[in-house]
């Protein structure tokens, strides 16, 4: 292993905007049932609420309910004091999640719209995105590409790669028509893997024909890893759906991986379960030393209960010899209490910057893995983390015990379903009442 040196004083440092989980609901109507019994509320079809309860708001709904496009666009013309950014993450989740009556039609709206709002308010800033769960229809169906026909992903892909041209080269576009994968370099000295992550999803369906590596993906992975060793490059991988959450065959081959890359693998960026989270990866001999960390952002969207947000990333800049690590991250939310009174103008405004908030003396894996067992013994810390998780709106019922030791738990635990991950964690005896909760609730 060989760590990374921290950058010299004075050193280039780009900003990387990273948005995730947008979930763009066009039929999204201020006034209706914020609590409705559909899965999904605050739309058309929601019906008005009781007199006793408000409606939804204008610029959202701390609900189950998604997003109206004007505060996604609202968030894209607000990030002038977030920049400038160097490049933008963006990594899927573009339709809303009234999955129950999505045609392709309507998911292949959402990705034109959204794409479309995205080029107009970044212009040149070239942008690249990674396929989530929710852009196919039926949701989270995604056959591997030996599937041809009517049932193949041939119609998405196509889609993406027409909408995302202006910002892929010929061979990642080449490879996204493919199994919606590919890789390219930002900058010389660093290569950008993006994955299509429903490819170790728990709900893809089609994964009952192969879980192992069923697009091999995996293994042009490994290819990538050790083409960038070769030549000294650094990797950033980008996804939807964090390992963590993976199908357990996927999910172990890619810890491995990531083990064996440590040197090159400089960041991992995820986003899926909409709340402000991480997870690190250890040796496997002794699963006592950190060697990685994946970055989980939370959604733009407010499903279920959340602020609207997206994340900005400091990254050792673009020179010889840069490691093009995370130096540090902050956040930004819309303050939906704030934004729906009447008359208000939305503010996007900074929640916080993860270094001076947490103490983290740098954000290498061992800050992470040592900030976990702080709030295991520090109780304000821990609610400190569990306010920002939320993005600044928790859950109205405290985060007890096992409620506690499970979310840490959880951001020790990038390998799927591997509670042993965290078990000296729990050497105070709360391990059995905290594995209850194994593997915890998801949003997705």
């Amino acid at each position: 292993p060989k760590p990374p040196s921290p950058p010299a004083p004075g050193a280039p440092v780009s900003r990387i905007l990273f948005l995730t989980d947008l979930h763009w609901d066009h039929d999204y109507l201020e006034g209706m049932d914020p609590d409705c019994a559909d899965p999904l509320c605050c739309r058309q079809g929601s019906g008005l609420p009781p007199a006793s309860r408000p409606g939804a708001g204008y610029w959202g709904e701390y609900s189950k309910c998604d997003l109206p496009l004007r505060t996604l666009e609202s968030l894209l013309s607000g990030l002038g004091p977030a920049g400038p950014f160097d490049m933008v993450y963006w990594t899927g989740d573009i339709p809303a999640h009234d999955v129950w009556h999505q045609t392709r039609q309507d998911q292949l709206r959402a990705l034109t719209t959204v794409t479309a709002l995205v080029r107009k308010f970044l212009g040149p800033v070239p942008v690249y995105p990674a396929v989530g769960n929710h852009e196919s229809t039926p949701v989270n169906s995604f056959p591997p590409p030996f599937i041809e026909g009517n049932h193949s992903s041939r119609w998405l892909y196509e889609a993406m790669a027409k909408a995302w041209e202006p910002w892929l080269p010929a061979e990642a576009l080449r490879t996204l028509r493919i199994g919606g994968f590919y890789a390219l370099s930002p900058y010389p000295g660093l290569r950008l893997i993006s994955l299509n992550m429903n490819f170790c999803s728990r709900e893809n369906f089609w994964l009952l024909i192969n879980s192992t590596d069923p697009a091999g993906q995996l293994q042009w992975l490994v290819g990538g890893l050790q083409a960038a060793e070769d030549r000294g490059d650094k990797v950033h991988i980008i996804g939807h759906i964090p390992p963590g959450h993976c199908l357990k065959s996927w999910s172990w081959n890619y810890y491995r991986i990531v083990a064996r890359y440590e040197n090159t693998l400089a960041a991992q960026f995820f986003g899926h379960t909409h709340v402000d989270e991480f997870e690190v990866f250890y040796d496997e001999e002794t699963l006592s030393r950190p060697l990685a960390v994946a970055f989980l952002a939370p959604s733009a969207t407010t499903y279920i209960g959340l602020n609207p947000g997206y994340r900005v990333y400091q990254i050792d800049g673009n020179y010889s010899g840069s490691s093009h690590i995370v130096l540090d991250h902050e956040t930004y939310i819309l303050n939906l209490t704030q934004a729906n009174t009447p008359g208000a103008i939305p503010h996007w405004q900074l929640l916080y910057k993860a270094r001076e908030t947490y103490g983290l003396p740098n954000t290498l894996p061992t800050a992470w893995h040592n900030l976990v067992y702080r709030m295991r013994g520090d109780m304000q810390l821990f609610q400190t983390f569990w306010f920002l998780y939320h993005k600044g709106h928790p859950p109205s019922e405290p985060c007890g015990t096992p409620c506690r030791l499970a979310t840490l738990c959880a951001q020790l635990s990038a390998r799927a379903d591997s509670p042993a991950l965290c078990r000296h964690l729990m050497l105070d005896g709360s391990l059995p009442e905290a594995q209850s909760l194994w593997p915890r609730p998801l949003f997705c």
